[in-house]
């Protein structure tokens, strides 16, 4: 990530939570269709495509025609400019101890879910 800018855009086009349900769809179906990944959403089909013409701008969106069908746009899931942006501000030590402590976070939100489920 060269720019101000480029890390900007990935800001912007994370900021959207639409956004990030489709980075979460591509991340869980790579290669998905246009058509089902906009069924997955309560809005049309034009605004699931101003939202990724934004992820695409930000570069966390990749899209290619599929072979058998000329129509069809495949959409991928590109994380690199998520990566530039962590290593931007991660060193190697800051991110080991990062990684436990998000470990401790979910282990503990996990165990109080539990313990809330038995209170019931």
């Amino acid at each position: 990530m060269n720019t101000e800018h480029e890390m900007s855009r990935v800001f912007h086009a994370l900021a959207h939570d639409s956004r990030r349900k489709i980075l979460d769809i591509l991340k869980a179906t790579p290669g998905i269709g246009v058509g089902k990944l906009a069924a997955e959403f309560d809005v049309s089909r034009i605004a699931i495509m101003n939202h990724l013409a934004v992820l695409e701008d930000a570069g966390l969106v990749l899209s290619e025609r599929d072979d058998t069908d000329n129509r069809t746009r495949r959409l991928y899931l590109n994380t690199a400019p998520i990566q530039m942006i962590h290593d931007r501000w991660m060193s190697e030590y800051s991110t080991h101890w990062a990684e436990r402590i998000t470990r401790i976070k979910y282990a503990a939100e996990a165990a109080a879910k539990i313990k809330r489920g038995k209170a019931r």
